[in-house]
């Protein structure tokens, strides 16, 4: 399943972006950041995706949690991507919102929207190091 991080804005500091692509590598090819303009658009024709979207009143979960999510979503098998959908300084909207399969807080801190890509992304890879059984996580 093809994962994307949809930002609603751009990844313009320096460190957020080595960061990212950090994980990225790490992830061998698993990601894709994807910067737009207009969350609403990018999704308005896609299908069979499963929508995430970053709430600050979504569900937190703990990273073991977060990859139980993520292997039950795979093991679904009826989606062919899986979109974490970030808004911009304004949020997203609440018809983005209502689309959503699944609504994930990271904190109940707000972030700015290029760190929330940098956690998010970290923990996507960390989910992945606890499905394979890997030490990283601990």
């Amino acid at each position: 399943m093809n994962i994307k991080i949809i930002l609603e804005a751009k990844l313009k500091e320096k460190f957020y972006r080595e960061g990212v692509l950090e994980y990225k590598k790490r992830l061998l090819g698993r990601v894709e950041v994807v910067e737009v303009q207009n969350i609403e658009e990018y999704i308005k024709n896609k299908q069979n995706v499963y929508i995430v979207t970053l709430e600050i009143e979504g569900k937190e979960l703990s990273s073991v949690k977060f990859a139980e999510k993520l292997r039950e979503i795979e093991k679904e098998g009826f989606y062919n991507e899986l979109l974490f959908l970030i808004g911009g300084a304004e949020g997203l909207s609440n018809s983005v919102r209502n689309k959503s399969h699944f609504k994930l807080s990271l904190s109940k801190m707000t972030f700015l929207h290029q760190e929330a890509v940098l956690v998010l992304i970290e923990q996507i890879y960390r989910a992945y190091k606890i499905l394979n059984n890997e030490p990283y996580h601990k």
